[in-house]
Formats: C-alpha cells, structure tokens, sequence
C-alpha cells in the first residue's frame, strides 16, 4: 500500500486536522489498551492481588513509554518543517539520524528497567503483597522498550507528512493480537502477572516491525533505506535538542505521578486496587486529545516551513478547541458512567467505590490540559521546547510533589490527592500561554523580514 502525505500548508484547517486527528485518535488509545487489557485481564480472571500488582506498575510504565512518544513528537516537528519546506536532503537526513538515535535510547531504557525497576518499585511505597507481581511483569515488559521506540519514531515521521491512517491500522492489529495473546497466557496457559507481560512485548514488536517495513516501502525522502542509515552530527543535534526535552516533559508527569502514587500508596490495598483502575482513563482520555497535540505540532512545523504566519495561529487556536471538546465529552461520560467502566477491571464492589472517587474528581477536570499540552505542542511545533519543559517541571512536577508534602499531608484525603491535578493544570497552563505568545510574535516578525529581502 502507498504511503499518502499530506500538505497541510493548504486547503481548509478545521477539516484538514480533524481528518488528521481522528486515526491519530484512535492509534493512541490502541496503545493505552496495551497496558488497560493487562489489567483488564488480570483483574477478571487472575484476581484482584495481581490487578494491584500490574496496576501499580502503570506510572512506571508511563514513564518509560512516554519518553519515547515525547521523542518521537520531536522527531514528527523536525521531520513536518523539512517536509513543508521541501528540503529533501534534510528530510532524509533527519529520518535516518532519528530512526537510529531512537533505537539507542530503547536499548539505554531497556538496560535501565531492567536493573532499576524493582528499586523504583520500592521507592514507591509498593504493598508487600503486590511487590513481587509488580517486579515480575517489568522485568517482562522492559524488553520491549527498542519496539515502543521504533514505533514512536516512525508513527512521528508518517504523522509529520500527513499519514495517520497507516499507524492506526497497524497498532490494530497488533492490539488484537495483543488481547488474544493476554487471553491465553492467562487463561489458558495461567502465567498470570508474565502472561499480560509477554502479551504486551510481543504485540510491541509486531507494531515496530510492521511501521518500519512500511517506511522501507516508497521513494520519497521520508522513507528508509539501508545505504542511507548513518548519523548526521547536525541533525543528531537539533534532534536532540527538541527531542530530549520533549520526551523530558512526558516523563516528566510521569515523575509527578510518581509522588502522587505515594500518597495513593498510603492508603490500604482496596483502594490501591481501585485507584489502579480508575486511572485506565486518564490514559484514554489524555490520548486522545493529545492527538490534536500531535496535529497542532504536525501543522504549524509544516506551515512555519512553508512561512505561512496566519495557519500556524489558526492551526493553535482549532486544535485547542478540538482537544478542549474531547476532553469534556470524554470526562463527563465517565461521571455518568464510570462505575460501568471500572467494572471492565474488577468486580469487586469496595474496589469500584474507590476508583469512582478519583473518576468523579478528574472527569470534570481532564479537559482544562488541553490548554497546556496544545500550547506546547505548538511551541514545539516553532523549534521551542526548553523553556515549556521547564515550564512543565515547576507546574507540573514541582508543585505536584510540594502538594502531597503540604496540602496532603495536611488533609490526607483522596479527593485532596486528585485536586492538585487541575492547579497544576491552570498555573501552567498560564505560563505556557503567555510563552508561546511571545515566540509566535518572533516568528512572524522573522517571517516578515524574509519575505521584505530581495
């Protein structure tokens, strides 16, 4: 099958990124179902200890997963602004440096989890009993970092130049076989927390190697070739440069939601469990709009290419509205809904009781994110990406972990716990606004001035 691009220098916006984003969608909640039919499987047929242990693994897992989506939005910006200013050499450059650069890091982060995971595990308070199930499944999972790797980098590329529809069909049929593999380790051949592991890591595999044939196929600039495959020291550079800070920044909440798994920690297995489940949908719901995050990135590096000021403002303002939207559809439908939900993971009575008051408190909450993730996308999507990670580590990270040592400490309560999630939100929110204000404004005067030279 041809890979399509897209120009998204032309045509109407508000279509153009919708279409854009709707596969994108779909593709990042295949991923999510990953790690959600681990549990989900677990918690059904395996018990509701090891639901608490694969459970307490997922900040763990986000944060390891989430760097590479971080880097591989870094790779989609460089790769959307080559491509939007028709700089061939470059573009292949930029591939090529990437895929390999990418490569290493799932090495690097598989070598880390394997001799790190467990002494993370502990850091986090983890129950006794739900300790050795916890370690188990990383220790599993952690060999298919290289995979997640190569499928964020080539799900970036293909994204950059307009293809979302083949990601998505791939991570389709790797989630399929995702859910039958769980099926049968579990049920049938009773491996339990390793089954739902395995199950994962092979399905991860299948995804890379499936994104990066199809990236093998084709003539263009974009597409891979084994003579081309070497590192350009410039290009490494600037990848670096962006890349890093953005797969920084996914880690980053990450890390905050580490000290706020502390305080879940605190409290006794029951709601540990639930909490477990519940947080399934912040998964679901936060990729999902982050697919407008991608798009926003994806539209203003290609017009900012092109040197088209007046899309890269219209791309800013219709992603948000779009990933604001989503966001709030998708919280109040676990408000209303949310004990069907949680009934997917365990049938446990208490434990759906626990899940539903973190469920309440974040889904009147998840869409004010939208503000700050789109916002820093489309600062990334102008080559800026330093400042908003800081940015998101004081509002984000910082003041999470200020919070359980205060106000939680304070009010040790769960709905005290979740509130800090909407401040950070907000604060940062704010920060990020007023940044990318002020970067747009740069780039359109630079942008002026080039279009005065003779």
């Amino acid at each position: 099958m041809k890979i399509r691009s897209q120009n998204m220098t032309e045509g109407p916006l508000g279509r153009q990124i919708l279409r854009f984003s709707i596969p994108l969608m779909i593709s990042n909640v295949l991923q999510v179902l990953f790690h959600m039919s681990d549990i989900a499987v677990v918690g059904r047929f395996a018990g509701p200890v090891a639901l608490g242990a694969v459970g307490s693994t997922a900040t763990l897992v986000t944060l390891f997963t989430g760097f590479f989506m971080g880097f591989g939005n870094g790779v989609n910006v460089l790769t959307a602004r080559c491509f939007g200013a028709k700089r061939q050499e470059d573009l292949r450059q930029t591939v090529h440096t990437s895929a390999l650069i990418c490569l290493l890091f799932g090495v690097i982060l598989l070598a880390a989890g394997l001799l790190f995971g467990a002494d993370l595990l502990e850091l986090l308070n983890t129950k006794a009993e739900l300790i050795e199930g916890a370690a188990l499944y990383l220790r599993v999972y952690f060999w298919g970092m290289p995979a997640v790797a190569l499928y964020n980098f080539g799900s970036g590329v293909l994204s950059a130049v307009g293809d979302t529809k083949r990601p998505l069909y791939i991570l389709l049929g790797a989630g399929v076989l995702n859910v039958v593999l769980n099926l049968l380790f579990v049920i049938g051949f009773r491996m339990d927390v390793a089954g739902v592991a395995l199950a994962s890591v092979v399905s991860q595999y299948l995804s890379a190697t499936l994104i990066i044939l199809a990236l093998f196929r084709g003539r263009e600039a974009y597409n891979l070739r084994w003579r081309a495959m070497t590192v350009n020291g410039r290009k490494a550079a600037m990848l670096l440069r962006l890349g890093l800070p953005c797969g920084l920044q996914y880690a980053i909440f990450a890390i905050a939601n580490l000290f706020i798994q502390v305080g879940v920690n605190t409290f006794d297995a029951t709601t540990v469990s639930g909490n477990s489940a519940a947080a399934n949908a912040d998964g679901l719901v936060y990729d999902m709009m982050a697919a407008f995050c991608t798009a926003c990135s994806s539209f203003i590096g290609q017009n900012y290419g092109a040197g088209k000021r007046e899309r890269i403002r219209k791309s800013y303002f219709i992603s948000v509205a779009y990933s604001f939207g989503v966001g709030a559809l998708l919280g109040l439908g676990l408000v209303l809904f949310g004990r069907q939900f949680l009934g997917l993971f365990t049938t446990e009575p208490a434990v759906i009781d626990a899940g539903m008051r973190r469920l309440t408190v974040m889904g009147c909450s998840y869409a004010v994110s939208a503000f700050m993730d789109v916002t820093i996308a489309a600062s990334r999507g102008l080559g800026k990406s330093v400042v908003p990670t800081i940015f998101v580590i004081v509002g984000c990270c910082v003041l999470r972990i200020v919070w359980v040592y205060t106000a939680f400490a304070w009010w040790p309560t769960m709905t005290v716990l979740y509130a800090v999630y909407i401040l950070s939100w907000v604060l940062t929110s704010v920060a990020e606004i007023l940044y990318f204000t002020k970067c747009y404004r740069a780039v359109c005067t630079g942008l002026t001035a080039e279009r005065r030279l003779p």
